[in-house]
């Protein structure tokens, strides 16, 4: 019987290096966990109700049939908590644990008052929150969750539920901090789920390729992040890239290349406590990206994002963050009166300082009770 209330608190996230190549087998990427989180509640319930009171939906009633979870009302604001708890549901009924009636009321910070998405992987981190929850208020018969086994059940949930993705912002959620990330193949996991590949022992096999290492900048390097004001839809960005990868292949070749040069760079230059070849690798990295971009004709860097990197130059170095066209940009300087500057001249451009602090840790889960 499950009896416990949880408080559950998860990061957003933001993309350091490596983006777009950490889709291609053996891509490699940076993330780190950011200080806005998602934050649920979850109790048990006598019948099982969810609400998103920010997305105005409350009190919804929810029923399990077999492996389908049917809402009392339709939204495709709830496709990412659908996939969630499917996919928990499914854990449970292969260590033959019948579904308990609960509550679970979801908050987030991810996104600015208006509903725009700052490009802190808000959907991802919906996902991690539901299976923490879920994994806590189930513990007594499923175990004490990992951090490992909410990582993969959300990782499942989140690709069942977009088809695609490396799962990045599901591990920076999941584990916190700065993350060197090497994602497995979203393909090889839809084959196995197809296949019928129970749950219980995907929790327990290695992914191919699959590595996740926490890592620590130089002491005095300091994270700046910048919000362009509009949001963007990444399917489409990579749809452009998948075109040139397909069309083009020696150009994107060369992209990869240089990409992964500039992440294992960096990754260097954290271990060595180098700011300036962190610094240096972070330029590499938004030149790779750039040429991306032009050789795609994809607008990975916007007129807006283009300014926030120039002005991040000045002080230190820029780059755009996630798959570009607007979202975020981020800047690495070495002190703080530099991070001011920097966040005064985006600001008279427009661009709005998000002051985002590193978030050392990541999915948690507090007993009420």
């Amino acid at each position: 019987m499950i009896d416990a209330n949880y408080h559950i608190r998860v990061p957003g996230k933001l993309f350091i290096a490596g983006e777009y190549a950490i889709l291609e087998p053996r891509g490699q990427s940076i993330v780190v966990a950011v200080d806005r989180y998602i934050e649920a509640t979850i109790k048990p319930c006598e019948v099982n109700r969810l609400s998103l009171p920010q997305l105005g939906l409350d009190s919804i009633i929810w029923t399990a049939d077999g492996h389908t979870i049917h809402f009392s009302e339709s939204s495709q604001k709830l496709r990412y908590v659908q996939y969630a708890i499917t996919t928990f549901n499914q854990f449970l009924q292969e260590r033959l644990v019948g579904l308990q009636p609960f509550s679970l009321t979801i908050t987030s910070e991810l996104d600015d008052v208006s509903g725009k998405k700052y490009g802190l992987g808000s959907s991802a981190a919906v996902v991690v929150t539901v299976i923490t929850a879920m994994a806590n208020l189930y513990e007594h018969y499923t175990g004490k969750p990992t951090a490992l086994l909410i990582y993969k059940l959300s990782a499942i949930a989140h690709i069942q539920a977009q088809g695609n993705g490396s799962c990045a912002d599901i591990a920076a959620s999941t584990y916190g901090g700065w993350l060197h990330y090497t994602a497995f193949q979203s393909d090889w996991l839809l084959a196995e789920l197809k296949d019928g590949t129970p749950l219980h022992s995907l929790m327990t096999m290695s992914w191919p390729n699959l590595e996740i290492m926490t890592i620590t900048p130089p002491e005095e390097l300091r994270l700046c992040v910048g919000w362009t004001g509009s949001d963007i839809s990444t399917g489409p960005m990579i749809n452009h890239i998948h075109h040139l990868q397909e069309h083009q292949p020696l150009l994107y070749s060369k992209f990869l290349d240089r990409s992964e040069k500039a992440v294992s760079r960096m990754v260097t230059g954290f271990k060595n406590k180098n700011y300036l070849e962190a610094l240096s690798s972070l330029s590499q990295n938004r030149e790779a990206l750039k040429s991306l971009g032009e050789d795609g004709d994809v607008p990975i860097e916007t007129p807006t994002l283009k300014r926030l990197i120039q002005i991040a130059d000045k002080y230190g170095g820029g780059k755009t963050s996630g798959s570009g066209g607007g979202d975020c940009g981020i800047a690495f300087v070495n002190e703080e009166h530099k991070a001011e500057q920097v966040y005064i001249e985006w600001l008279l451009e427009g661009i709005m300082p998000l002051r985002l602090s590193v978030s050392e840790t990541g999915a948690i889960a507090e007993k009420l009770n």
